[in-house]
């Protein structure tokens, strides 16, 4: 599992997911704000699916 997620990214990522998280306690508490665990996790461990499955790629490329 390599990383595909940059750091700008991580940071909205985890933003959203922290923000969908506290909906589920502020606000409308929904459980809907759960669904703010995937941002956060992929946050987290810097690693997108959905990026793996679409070829894409937020790292900034080293230059060998």
């Amino acid at each position: 599992m390599t990383t595909n997620v940059g750091t700008v990214d991580r940071v909205i990522r985890g933003l959203v997911g922290i923000f969908l998280i506290l909906m589920v306690f502020v606000g409308p508490q929904t459980p809907w704000g759960w669904i703010g665990i995937i941002p956060l996790a992929t946050a987290v461990l810097g690693f997108c699916p959905a990026y793996k499955l679409l070829g894409l790629s937020t790292c900034p490329t080293s230059k060998s």
